[in-house]
């Protein structure tokens, strides 16, 4: 087993038996920085995934849009699609729940993304299929948003060159500017 494999074991079994006291509470910072139409990605979280819905609240009284991850294979890359309230979600891939394949696939301008491992310098460890990496890379101006528990903080990690970098993390304690 490599050290990435026994890490990402490590930090879903130290996430999946962490009880946070709150929900992740929204930065001024973020909320700041919403427009109306801006597009604000996040997910439906998956397990102990930390809930990005207080950020998705925030956005949507700023009349922000929002979409969602859609994802059809482990190779195919994210595609990030319109989803309001109203819209049933689909059952789709590694247990996402997303939209359906025909709804309008939006370009966003800050991406909330779910992650197992992160540090300070915003080095992020994923679930290893790089569907995010690619999808940063796909929208280089994003502002990139980590939402985890604040147990899912190592000291160091060491990001491989297709890594990008988050802009900034947020925990049930902390806002993290990377």
């Amino acid at each position: 087993m490599n050290d990435k494999l026994a890490l990402r074991a490590r930090l879903r079994a130290t996430r999946d038996g962490f009880v946070p006291a709150g929900a992740i509470r929204v930065p001024d910072a973020f909320a700041a920085r919403l427009t109306p139409g801006l597009i604000v990605a996040a997910y439906i979280p998956i397990g102990s995934e930390a809930d990005p819905a207080p950020f998705v609240t925030v956005a949507r009284a700023a009349r922000c849009r929002i979409a969602l991850p859609h994802v059809t294979t482990r190779a195919a890359p994210i595609r990030f699609l319109a989803w309001d309230d109203e819209t049933p979600l689909e059952h789709g891939p590694f247990g996402l729940r997303q939209p359906a394949a025909d709804a309008p696939e939006l370009a966003p301008a800050v991406i909330l993304t779910p992650l197992l491992g992160f540090d300070a310098a915003g080095n992020r460890l994923g679930q290893g299929a790089g569907h995010y990496d690619r999808a940063f890379a796909a929208h280089p101006h994003a502002w990139r948003i980590g939402i985890a528990w604040s147990v899912q903080r190592v000291d160091r990690l060491i990001p491989d060159s297709w890594d990008v970098p988050l802009h900034a993390i947020a925990t049930e304690s902390d806002w993290i500017i990377a």
